[in-house]
């Protein structure tokens, strides 16, 4: 009777290689949901701060029109709103001012923000703007793009199709 003691002691004193396993697993499943939705949630953030950082460069860009009465040109291109040697206009030397503290010569992802001075996407009074998302791919779901939205930074129901943004240097 004494071994019958000892055997149920011993067996009720840890857990078996299979419960172990088990309690492995489950933290790993629950640990692998987690991860999953924490980085849906950092990309979607990367974008949004990228919307930001549109905005900031949209208002920036309405700024140098009201003070030059034009948008920049290809040439210039964003770094006209930050560097002073960007600007090609000899008049418009005299009322350059900066309009960006901190440079934005690449997105949220490290590619350069594509501008046009001249719009191909409707209204040729405005610009073209935007990056390629973090694909890097041209003319997919997660491009950002000005001639998508209004002036209140509402979404457009725009048909994507055969709207290549290509053809604009970088900033």
């Amino acid at each position: 009777m004494g071994t019958t003691r000892q055997v149920a002691r011993r067996a009720g004193a840890g857990f078996t290689l299979i419960e172990v396993m088990i309690v492995i697993l489950i933290v790993l499943a629950l640990g692998g949901l987690v991860a999953y939705n924490l980085l849906d949630k950092k990309e979607q953030a990367e974008a949004d701060i990228a919307k930001i950082d549109m905005n900031t460069l949209k208002s920036a860009l309405r700024q140098f029109r009201f003070e030059q009465n034009r948008y920049p040109t290809d040439e210039e291109g964003l770094r006209v709103l930050w560097e002073k040697d960007a600007m090609t206009d000899e008049e418009g030397l005299k009322k350059w001012t900066k309009l960006l503290e901190k440079p934005l010569p690449k997105d949220r992802f490290g590619n350069e923000w594509g501008y046009r001075q001249v719009s191909e996407h409707g209204d040729e009074e405005t610009y073209d703007l935007w990056s390629y998302g973090p694909d890097r791919q041209e003319n997919t779901a997660d491009d950002i793009v000005s001639w998508d939205v209004t002036e209140d930074g509402e979404p457009v129901d725009t048909d994507t199709s055969g709207s290549s943004p290509s053809g604009g240097g970088g900033g």
